[in-house]
């Protein structure tokens, strides 16, 4: 459309351009005494127009000549950025490779290439975040390489050039220098040194999911077991792991702290600093209560934690892992002696509603040998010694057999049972 456009206007302008010059009867009379010249005006607008065309051609040629010294300059400018771009692109992609020592050296040329169009008098608009990067890879070799010195060296120099009040893109870049240097400090070991790095972030960048693991791993290389707690935490919620890796480093770093309690008082404020999908956790728990009943705690408060994790183990036997339920039954019969009637109750109602349980049975009849029902708990021990799968617990089972019979006085039945007792490992 819009080639026949230019091509009806080029008609029409050749059509008016024939009308006005074949029409034309106008003369143009030039006098220079003595002479005199006549012209056609169709003459005079052509010349007219010819050395219009003669002018300009000339001054743009003069202005070309003119400017071939600049164009010059910026041609051998455009090559020096070109060439400093380079070595910098250069030096990321031998670091990837793995050639530390080539990289560093690319990053180099790529500062002096900065440096010596800075001192030309030609520095790039975007020299300092330039430098600042060229310094960070720089300082990654020399991590990469062990060489703490020059690490050290080029770490101040990016900081430098990455000032704090800087441009938007200056302070970003000045995050990633800090939580490298972090990362650093990390894998030197010097956990302290990483949670002050990451402590001079901005608020929004230290919640980051890169800074919220770095200061997990360094918060538990410092022994800093509540704030790696709640580090993980955060990035549970960040969804910087899957469901099952979050619950699992939740309940480990849980439990450092349950096992960092020094006395029951100190043991319930760290229960109660737990969140209530924590407390829930069977696993946790157990150990939770484990670890009260060992510190002199009162029985009825290891009972209630005991409590979901038992439900558990009742309405599900198969959702309790082995070693946790052996400990749920342990922490229950190291308390026995101080049973309640519901839970009692309890213990009863699931051997019952259980039969193939060999674990509640076992509780079951331990329980009626705390309240001395030798008969009841003859047999629900002798039940559970031919399915219990843990041998301390059948081991058990036969010791407290064994001594039924020798007060029945069945001197017979009591050897076998202490037979079976030192063959049940």
């Amino acid at each position: 459309m819009r080639a026949a456009l230019w091509l009806l206007a080029l008609f029409g302008i050749a059509v008016a351009s024939a009308l006005f010059a074949g029409n034309n009867q106008g003369t143009v009379t030039l006098f220079w005494p003595p002479y005199r010249l006549d012209l056609s005006l169709n003459m005079v607008l052509l010349l007219l127009a010819l050395g219009f065309v003669t002018l300009y051609a000339a001054l743009r040629a003069l202005a070309a000549l003119l400017a071939l010294p600049h164009e010059a300059r910026r041609w051998r400018l455009q090559q020096k950025e070109r060439a400093m771009h380079a070595a910098l692109m250069d030096a990321v992609a031998q670091f990837m490779a793995g050639r530390f020592l080539r990289s560093r050296k690319a990053a180099l040329a790529a500062l002096a290439q900065e440096g010596a169009l800075a001192q030309a008098g030609e520095a790039v608009p975007h020299g300092r975040q330039l430098r600042a990067l060229a310094h960070l890879v720089a300082a990654e070799d020399s991590q990469a390489l062990q060489d703490r010195t020059q690490r050290e060296h080029h770490l101040e120099r990016a900081l430098e050039h990455a000032p704090q009040h800087g441009t938007a893109h200056e302070q970003e870049l000045r995050e990633g220098i800090q939580m490298r240097a972090a990362r650093w400090a990390l894998e030197d070991r010097d956990a302290r040194t990483a949670l002050q790095w990451l402590a001079s972030l901005p608020q929004g960048a230290a919640r980051r999911t890169l800074a919220l693991r770095i200061k997990l791993k360094a918060s538990r290389h410092a022994h800093q077991t509540q704030d790696a707690l709640d580090t993980a935490r955060l990035l549970g919620k960040h969804r910087a792991f899957s469901a099952a890796a979050a619950q699992s480093i939740v309940r480990g770093l849980a439990m450092e702290l349950i096992d960092g309690a020094h006395d029951p008082a100190q043991l319930q404020q760290v229960w109660q600093s737990l969140e209530n999908s924590e407390r829930a956790m069977p696993e946790l728990a157990v150990h939770a209560a484990q670890r009260l009943a060992s510190l002199g705690g009162e029985r009825a408060l290891v009972r209630h934690w005991l409590l979901p994790a038992w439900q558990q183990m009742v309405d599900n036997p198969g959702a309790l892992a082995g070693p946790h339920a052996l400990k749920l039954v342990r922490a229950l019969e190291a308390g026995l002696d101080a049973l309640d009637a519901p839970w009692l109750a309890r213990i009863e109602t699931a051997a019952q509603a259980n039969p193939r349980d060999a674990r509640l049975q076992y509780l079951a009849g331990m329980a009626c040998l705390q309240r001395q029902l030798w008969g009841k708990a003859q047999q629900l021990l002798t039940q559970s010694t031919q399915q219990l799968q843990d041998a301390s617990l059948r081991r058990s089972a036969w010791q407290r057999l064994a001594e039924l019979a020798e007060q029945r006085g069945d001197g017979h039945a009591a050897a076998q049972a202490w037979k079976s007792a030192a063959l049940a490992d």
